[in-house]
């Protein structure tokens, strides 16, 4: 793995700042959240930024699935707050069953 610029250091602690608050209320608020992980290229931040909620089951996903824009709305909202701009929030998040390896 390459190592990262100062300037891509800087993204991805502020990426992984988030990362963990957003888990925190998750953990909290959506019954079976396991995780929150995600993949970014930091050559195409904040544009290639994906942050995924993984579930338990099938059913705890789809119990969820009422919530996502509001989840979406929150990782934008918090990114917003530390100066990035996510132009379509709606590609940043997404609920899945599949882990960091899957």
């Amino acid at each position: 793995m390459k190592k990262l610029s100062k300037v891509q250091e800087k993204q991805q602690a502020l990426v992984l700042n988030v990362a963990d608050k957003i888990e925190e209320q998750g953990r909290a608020e959506l019954p079976g959240m396991l995780q929150c992980w995600f993949d970014v290229e930091y050559h195409l931040f904040p544009g290639s930024l994906l942050m995924c909620f993984q579930f338990e089951n099938q059913q705890t996903l789809d119990a969820a699935e009422p919530d996502i824009l509001k989840w979406q709305k929150r990782l934008s909202g918090a990114m917003l707050k530390k100066g990035v701009i996510l132009k379509d929030m709606r590609k940043h998040l997404k609920f899945t069953l599949n882990g960091p390896d899957d």
